[in-house]
C-alpha cells in the first residue's frame, strides 16, 4: 500500500511551493489507490506558533486537501524519539558528545582557515582503541549520530534519478539536543517509520538532508522510503519565489479573489504535464498523474496564466455557487449583503451579466459595486469625455423615453436606447458611451439593455437626472 505525508513546519503561512508539494503527494497517493497522512513538524519550538498551524490548516482546507491520517504533532511524540535515540545509543549508532559552543567554533574556525567545510571533528565519536576525553562537569552533552565515514550514500529519486555523496562529507549531525529534545532529521525518520510511509515527496531543498536520514532509516533497521525531490518555483524573472513576485501564501490567493481549483489546476502544471492540456478536472489530474514526467528544472510562476485559468473556472462555475463566494469580497468594498431568496437571486443575475469581464473575484466585485450602491464613483476620465454639453441631449432625451416605460424589460429597453439614436440620428457610441457613465460610472458593462435592467427604472433615471446636473 502506497502511503505519503505532506509535514509543513509551522513556521509560517503554508506558502505556494509547499501547497504544490501537499498536491502532489496527494495526487500521487490518489493515483496509485493509496492514502494520505498530514504530519505538523514542530520540533522547531522557537519558531512554531499555534497561529501558523492555524493558517497551514486554513490553507488546506481551502483548497480542499483532505488526508486519511492526522493530523500528527511531532511535539507529542517526544517520548517515541527519546526511546529510539537510547536505542541507538545502546546499537552503537549514536554517542554522547560534550563539545562546548566555544569548542564548535574553534573546529569552524579551524576549517574556514582551511578553506574546508565545517564539520564536526569527531571529539567524542567512539572507534575502536581510541580514548575519549574525560567527560566535563556541567555539560549537558548532546547525541550524535555516528554516521558512516567511508564508502557513499546513494538513493534513486523518483524525479532526478540515482544520487549519491561521499561519506567523508556528512559529519556526525545532532539528533538531540543537550535538553533532550530531538532534532528535525532525526524526528522525521521515525515518524516516516512508525507511519509506514513508502514515498517522500519535498522539494529539492531537502536532498542535502536526505543522504543523513538515510543512514538513520539503515542504522534503525528499517525500510528507506522512495524519495521524489521536486524543483523549486521561480518567479518570471528567474529569481527564487517571494514576495516581491507577488503573493507567495496559500490564502494570498483566496484574499486576492482567486479560485482554488484554479490555484490546484495551475500549480499541477507548474513541473508536471499530461501532453499539452491546461486544463485538468481534479478527477483527471488524479488519473494521469505519475511522477515519471515531473521535470527536473524549475518552474516559473506565471501570475497571468494563472490569472487565465482563474477566469476559466469563474465562467464554468454554477452563477448561485460564484455569487456565493462573492459575498465577503462584496462585504470588504461597503456592499451590505444579505442572505435572502431575492437578494441571492439578484446578485446571481449580476454574476452572471459581468462573469467574463473579470479575472478575479475581486475584480468582480468592484464591477458590480454599481449595482448595489446609492452613490456610484464615477471615473474622472470618462466623466470629462461624456458628460458633457454635447451628450446633454442625448442624457435629456434617454430620460423622457425611458420615463414612459411600464415594462422595465431588455428587450424593451434595447428599442428605446435605439430610439433615441434615431430621434437625434446619432450613432450608438454617442449613446451608449454617456448612457453608461451616468449610471455605471465607466465606460464599460454589460451590453445596454441588460445593464439597464439591473440597475432598474427608478436608479437608472436618478443616476441620469444627476449626471445631467453636473454638466
Amino acid at each position: 500500500m502506497i502511503k505519503t505525508r505532506f509535514a509543513p513546519s509551522p513556521t509560517g503561512y503554508l506558502h505556494i511551493g509547499g501547497a504544490r508539494t501537499a498536491l502532489f503527494s496527494h495526487l500521487f497517493a490518489l493515483h496509485n489507490k493509496g492514502t494520505t497522512v498530514l504530519r505538523i513538524e514542530d520540533t522547531d519550538l522557537e519558531r512554531s506558533t499555534p497561529e501558523a498551524v492555524e493558517a497551514i490548516m486554513e490553507s488546506l482546507a481551502w483548497l480542499g486537501f483532505n488526508y486519511d491520517e492526522g493530523p500528527y504533532y511531532q511535539t507529542k511524540r517526544f517520548d517515541r524519539y527519546k526511546e529510539v535515540v537510547e536505542e541507538l545509543l545502546e546499537n552503537g549508532h549514536a554517542y554522547y558528545c560534550y563539545c562546548t559552543q566555544e569548542e564548535l567554533a574553534e573546529m569552524r574556525a579551524v576549517a574556514e582557515a582551511k578553506k574546508e567545510k565545517p564539520r564536526y571533528d569527531g571529539t567524542w565519536r567512539p572507534e575502536p582503541g581510541k580514548t575519549l576525553p574525560a567527560i566535563p562537569e556541567g555539560i549537558k552533552p548532546v547525541v550524535r549520530f555516528k554516521n558512516p565515514q567511508i564508502g557513499a550514500t546513494s538513493f534513486s529519486d523518483l524525479v532526478h534519478g540515482n544520487l549519491s555523496v561521499q561519506n567523508s562529507e556528512l559529519d556526525d549531525l545532532i539528533i538531540a539536543r543537550g535538553d533532550g529534545s530531538p532534532t528535525y532529521n532525526f524526528c522525521v525518520v521515525v515518524d516516516d517509520v512508525d507511519m509506514e510511509i513508502t514515498h517522500v515527496i519535498r522539494g529539492d531543498d531537502h536532498i542535502n538532508n536526505t543522504y543523513r536520514q538515510v543512514n538513520i532509516f539503515k542504522a534503525m533497521g528499517k525500510p528507506v522510503p522512495q524519495f521524489a525531490h521536486l524543483a523549486m518555483i521561480l518567479g518570471d524573472d528567474g529569481q527564487k519565489l517571494s514576495k516581491r513576485h507577488g503573493a507567495v501564501g496559500v490564502m494570498e490567493y483566496y484574499d486576492r479573489g482567486f479560485l482554488p481549483e484554479a490555484v490546484i489546476n495551475y500549480l499541477v502544471r507548474l513541473g508536471w504535464s499530461h501532453g499539452d492540456q491546461e486544463i485538468f478536472s481534479f478527477a483527471e489530474m488524479v488519473e494521469f498523474f505519475d511522477l515519471k514526467n515531473v521535470n527536473k528544472s524549475a518552474s516559473a510562476f506565471n501570475t497571468s496564466k494563472l490569472l487565465w485559468l482563474n477566469q476559466h473556472y469563474m465562467i464554468e462555475k454554477n452563477p448561485a455557487e460564484l455569487a456565493q463566494l462573492l459575498k465577503p469580497f462584496l462585504a470588504k468594498i461597503g456592499v451590505q449583503t444579505e442572505d435572502t431568496p431575492e437578494f441571492d437571486n439578484f446578485l446571481t443575475k449580476a454574476v452572471q451579466a459581468h462573469v467574463k469581464r473579470s479575472e478575479t473575484l475581486v475584480e468582480l466585485a468592484e464591477m458590480i459595486k454599481y449595482l448595489f450602491v446609492e452613490e456610484i464613483e464615477m471615473d474622472e476620465a470618462a466623466k470629462a469625455k461624456q458628460i458633457t454639453e454635447a451628450s446633454k441631449p442625448v442624457l435629456q432625451e434617454l430620460v423622457r423615453l425611458l420615463s414612459e416605460l411600464s415594462d422595465w424589460q431588455p428587450e424593451v429597453l434595447d428599442a428605446a436606447v435605439k430610439q433615441v439614436t434615431v430621434n437625434l440620428e446619432v450613432g450608438m457610441g454617442k449613446v451608449g458611451m454617456p448612457l453608461r457613465t451616468a449610471i455605471v460610472g465607466r465606460t464599460n458593462s454589460p451590453n445596454l439593455d441588460e445593464t439597464l435592467y439591473l440597475v432598474g427604472k427608478e436608479r437608472t433615471l436618478e443616476r441620469l437626472e444627476k449626471a445631467i446636473a453636473m454638466i
